[in-house]
């Protein structure tokens, strides 16, 4: 797929987006998904974790040739492809996705956290470490081209920026991340784990 070709789709998957929530009445596991790079390889991992008691349910990882070059802008045609391709060996089902990366927050408002929740037709959250587009507000709401497109959260000294994957709403995904983040760290504990365990992959 072309940068142009993946231009247009985003613009057309950004109307698709549920910006309200569509989840279970009770949370019970949220997952984490990230991946790394490394020596041409890339290593993804996903991490099940237990909304109420805190703890990990499930762990996999998987290691897939890095046959995408990066692109600004167009995250979603390099990472997709590891994030599909390692969800499927979890057996275990969650309720919640979070992605190392943009939902709204996104110069055609459909960053990787909304084409995976998209393509999966599940609730995503996209959690960034780095303000792609948009300004600040006073009330630390994200604004781009004039419409709230994601929340920035001060974690001590970090700042990291949350934004709707699809079918949940920025309140319930920033409230969500809040409840992830542990008091010793500043990044959202299924994140931060499938952060560690895909840079552990052999």
């Amino acid at each position: 797929m072309s940068t142009a070709e993946a231009g247009l789709l985003q613009q057309k998957l950004a109307d698709k987006v549920l910006t309200k929530d569509v989840l279970p009445k009770k949370l019970k596991s949220i997952c984490g998904v990230d991946a790394s790079y490394k020596g041409g390889i890339v290593r993804c991992a996903a991490v099940i974790f237990d909304y109420n008691q805190k703890k990990v349910v499930e762990s996999v990882t998987s290691s897939l040739i890095d046959a995408v070059p990066y692109i600004p802008g167009f995250f979603m045609l390099k990472e997709s492809r590891p994030i599909f391709h390692t969800l499927k060996k979890l057996e275990k089902k969650f309720d919640i996705l979070l992605v190392d990366g943009n939902g709204q927050l996104h110069p055609r408002q459909c960053g990787l956290a909304c084409y995976v929740g998209l393509m999966l037709d599940k609730p995503v959250i996209g959690v960034a470490k780095k303000l792609l587009c948009g300004s600040v507000q006073s009330d630390s709401k994200v604004k781009y081209d004039g419409k709230v497109v994601g929340f920035q959260l001060n974690q001590g000294k970090k700042k990291i920026f949350v934004s709707i994957g699809n079918k949940i709403s920025l309140k319930t995904a920033v409230k969500i991340v809040k409840h992830l983040t542990l008091e010793q760290n500043w990044y959202p504990e299924p994140l931060r784990l499938a952060d560690l365990n895909s840079k552990s992959v052999k």
